[in-house]
């Protein structure tokens, strides 16, 4: 029973035979091949961004310190919530690259930024002259570190603030899959519709080995953005098994059929928790599910081998009731939720 990450999990069978189908026959490398055209244009029409520049990466990491890096100097003041992926959880790594832009760090509840928040934060920033750096972009997370989906309202009022201070917008979208799955909205309408100028697709969370788009819907914001990615290792010579992974997953509607699956489990999951006398720290929007459990429960679970994380972090589990983080897959099987369930409400 594996609950601590969607990462747990494989990659989907179409992925693994669209690998298998790339696999013969000799292509031009370096992303000149027909896959990565094709995937390019699948990408573009799910976001109804003809003009999208599109390109590709392995990890998440990479996606969004690259893109950092692209939208930010080394001087620039990145504006994030305090639970991002980009402050959390890459090493420094939109620090990095971007040769030292420093990331801000906001409050919000449920692990979204606040309009207003995030304007006051901006104006302050704007008064730090040359001793702090320069305001340079924001960056949204969707689906949130607390499992939590920005509406498209939502990101178009964060926008709106960002745009009026000449700031370029980033989303990191590790699980944009599972934001979209639980909205009754376009993709487009989550993205460059709303103002976002640059956004991380993800991939491997969701039925990928493992893959990452970046897609930049202003052309311009993308001038360079090669060599970058060249610089980094992730120009890959052998592209199209990148692409290929975001084409099985693209063309054909998988990437949200497979968010829908690990979205339901969920939704399932988090009925079991409350069942078992646990309390949902953070509305279960997504393919996670937050909340405080028994420590009694909590002790069965690990007794039985449960994998899930404590949170925030080790410490949590001195506590009672025992704060933790479970997530669910694509392929998460029932019985495993079933399972956990009942060892959580003692019945086993």
């Amino acid at each position: 029973m594996n609950f601590a990450s969607d990462n747990a999990y494989g990659a989907h069978p179409a992925v693994m035979q669209a690998l298998v189908d790339c696999n013969d026959g000799a292509v031009m490398g370096y992303g000149a091949d027909p896959v990565t055209a094709r995937a390019t244009a699948a990408l573009r029409e799910v976001f109804e961004a003809p003009e999208a520049i599109v390109r590709f990466v392995a990890t998440g990491t990479a996606a969004n310190a690259l893109v950092c890096a692209q939208l930010s100097p080394g001087y620039g003041r990145i504006y994030c919530h305090r639970d991002a992926h980009i402050e959390t959880s890459e090493c420094g790594a939109p620090e990095f690259f971007s040769g030292g832009g420093k990331l801000i760090t906001l409050p919000g509840d449920a692990g979204k930024l606040r309009p207003d928040v995030l304007k006051e934060a901006i104006r302050i920033g704007a008064g730090e002259g040359l001793n702090g750096g320069c305001n340079a972009m924001v960056s949204l997370t969707n689906a949130t570190e607390l499992g939590t989906v920005y509406s498209p309202d939502e990101v178009a009022a964060l926008c709106e603030v960002s745009h009026a201070a000449g700031l370029p917008v980033h989303m990191d979208g590790a699980r944009f899959a599972n934001a979209m799955a639980s909205l009754d909205a376009a993709p487009a309408d989550v993205t460059w519709r709303a103002g976002v100028d640059a956004l991380c697709f993800g991939g491997t969370k969701n039925g990928a080995m493992a893959a990452e788009a970046v897609l930049f819907f202003d052309p311009d914001r993308a001038e360079g953005f090669d060599y970058r990615r060249k610089q980094s290792g992730h120009v890959f010579s052998k592209q199209r098994f990148l692409a290929a992974q975001m084409l099985a997953l693209s063309e054909s509607g998988l990437w949200l059929d497979l968010a829908r699956r690990a979205n339901c489990a969920a939704v399932r999951l988090a009925e079991g928790v409350q069942r078992a006398g646990g309390r949902l720290l953070a509305p279960v929007e997504s393919n996670a599910v937050f909340a405080e459990i028994p420590l009694a429960a909590h002790q069965r679970a690990v007794a039985a081998d449960a994998k899930y994380h404590l949170w925030p972090d080790a410490s949590a589990e001195r506590l009672d009731p025992v704060p933790v983080r479970l997530v669910t897959s694509w392929n998460t099987p029932q019985s495993d939720i079933d399972g956990l369930t009942a060892i959580l409400c003692g019945e086993t």
